[in-house]
């Protein structure tokens, strides 16, 4: 276990009073109403405040995923400080580009005239909902983006890692402008409290179960959501691979935060001759990270709470494999060891639960086809697929299986500035970098019509006439370069010379309003 530091006092927990929350709601949509959030210069006056309260505060964050989790300062360090201060770093470096107007492409030649262009514009007071394995990256993170968008916004980190719920709350009320940003603390009844309120966006990380609650809440209301779930992940390894580099990095995913990952593997499916490398080459890892057991020393992470453990307690203990790696608890810690147990059946209680702990079930299969369709059977939409192999059994996974991202040759590493989301069960919409952006704005088109251009608009008003008609139809640019069979025509030469496409369908109706 982590060895604490008794000197940072962080405060208990308390709940947000339910009878403040829609008080809370409404001061920060009058600040959007009000734009307070529109300028650019704000919104990055807010990140470099954050930036700064998480970097003088990372001792303070270290601390309170240790009490939480057990968690190491370095994973601390490694999957969210710096994780975070760098995607704040990259958004303020890009974000006058991001959010600059952008041309409309492909916009026919008639109508570049009215110069459409598309501005991304926020979407107004929105819901931000954090999860418990990774509490700070996972709530600050959507938030980076949905300040960057000129969003205000409503955070509500998860209660369960209460340490670090409450330095969350320390950190953006102590950084950021309380009338625009704001948190509210608790469990069942303030989350009911919220999803009772109208939003212009509710985003949320966490199970499928609560995913469905969140979005039938959202449907009265016509509420846009953001849903970034688990999944049940296959890892595939063919013979093609390398057994040494499976085994570490798949060690790797089972390792850091404890195997508390949405994105590490539920289950792998490895050809059957490959299996006897691979678990030498697991236990030769094991014993390379932790020469005397990832029970003893500080350098793996406890499970999140007591309710977690006993769900993968228990997935263990129902499971009819044989365990070929780990095995060891310790409930008073919270601890169990990174275990891999050989199945023979994707009913088995290690595959059909997300595992979301330090915990792998191990399949052999005789191909890499038979393993596409086996894991098709368990989840066809996961978060994350790894394959280990070559070029060709990369192609074949990734073109017979959907996800929300893949890992070739690795497990579950996410570049930091990728757009990052799921698929189907494993969830909707991306954020992360320029996705940020993205996913916190509307794609708002707007023209400008001049006015030198009403004689060509002539053909839209009554009285309808069949020149008329002529004329919007060649506008229209309607003639089309294929046959009733669906060829496409050899002769698009002579289409162009005729008058079928846009451009010359332009010089038609400029004709037409000079004769007017």
């Amino acid at each position: 276990m982590v060895v604490l530091d008794e000197s940072i006092k962080i405060r208990p927990l308390e709940y947000t009073p339910v009878e403040t929350i829609q008080k809370k709601i409404a001061v920060a949509r009058d600040a959007f109403y009000d734009s307070k959030t529109r300028p650019v210069e704000f919104r990055k006056l807010q990140l470099r405040k954050l930036y700064w309260a998480i970097r003088d505060n990372q001792n303070r964050i270290s601390e309170a995923l240790a009490r939480d989790m057990g968690r190491p300062s370095y994973e601390s360090q490694l999957a969210e400080i710096l994780w975070l201060q760098g995607e704040i770093l990259f958004t303020l470096k890009n974000l006058d580009k991001w959010l600059k107007d952008e041309s409309a492409p492909d916009i026919p030649f008639i109508w570049k005239p009215l110069a459409p262009k598309i501005r991304k514009d926020p979407m107004g007071t929105v819901l931000i909902i954090g999860a418990c394995n990774y509490p700070f990256l996972l709530t600050l993170s959507p938030m980076i983006g949905a300040i960057a968008a000129g969003n205000t916004v409503v955070l509500k980190p998860s209660e369960q890692p209460t340490h670090s719920a409450q330095v969350t709350q320390e950190l953006v009320e102590s950084a950021l402008d309380p009338s625009c940003y704001t948190v509210v603390q608790g469990a069942v009844t303030e989350m009911q409290a919220l999803l009772a309120e109208k939003w212009d966006k509710i985003f949320f990380t966490g199970s499928q179960n609560v995913g469905r609650i969140v979005s039938k809440a959202a449907a009265p209301h016509m509420t846009p959501v953001v849903l970034e779930l688990g999944g049940l992940n296959p890892a595939i390894v063919t013979r093609h691979a390398d057994p040494r580099i499976v085994a570490r990095r798949l060690l790797w995913a089972k390792t850091i935060n404890g195997g508390q990952t949405c994105t590490a593997q539920n289950y792998i499916l490895v050809e059957k001759s490959f299996l006897p490398a691979l678990v030498d080459e697991l236990k030769k890892a094991y014993k390379s990270f932790y020469p005397s057991g990832s029970s003893k020393g500080p350098d793996f992470t406890r499970i999140v709470n007591d309710k977690a453990f006993q769900r993968l307690k228990a997935m263990l203990d129902n499971s009819k494999g044989k365990i070929i790696m780990g095995g060891q608890l310790d409930e008073k810690e919270r601890y169990i060891e990174q275990t891999f147990i050989e199945v023979d059946s994707i009913e088995d209680s290690m595959v059909i639960n997300e595992a979301f702990g330090p915990i792998c079930a191990v399949m052999t299969v005789n191909s890499v086809e038979e393993a596409i369709g086996l894991a098709r059977k368990v989840q066809d939409t996961t978060l994350g697929v790894s394959v280990f192999g070559n070029s060709s059994d990369h192609q074949k996974v990734m073109a017979g299986l959907r996800s929300g991202s893949v890992s070739l040759n690795d497990a579950q590493p996410h570049v930091n500035t990728l757009a990052f989301g799921g698929v189907g069960e494993s969830g909707t919409g991306a954020y992360r970098g320029r996705s940020s952006i993205d996913v916190w704005t509307h794609s708002r088109p707007y023209t400008n019509t001049p006015k030198w251009m009403e004689s060509l608009l002539d053909v839209r008003y009554p009285p309808y006439t069949s020149s008329k008609l002529r004329m919007l139809q060649l506008s229209m640019g309607t003639t089309p370069d294929f046959d009733r069979e669906g060829r496409q025509s050899r002769f698009t030469w002579l289409k162009y010379i005729i008058g079928g496409t846009p451009a010359s369908a332009a010089t038609r109706v400029a004709a037409y309003a000079v004769s007017k």
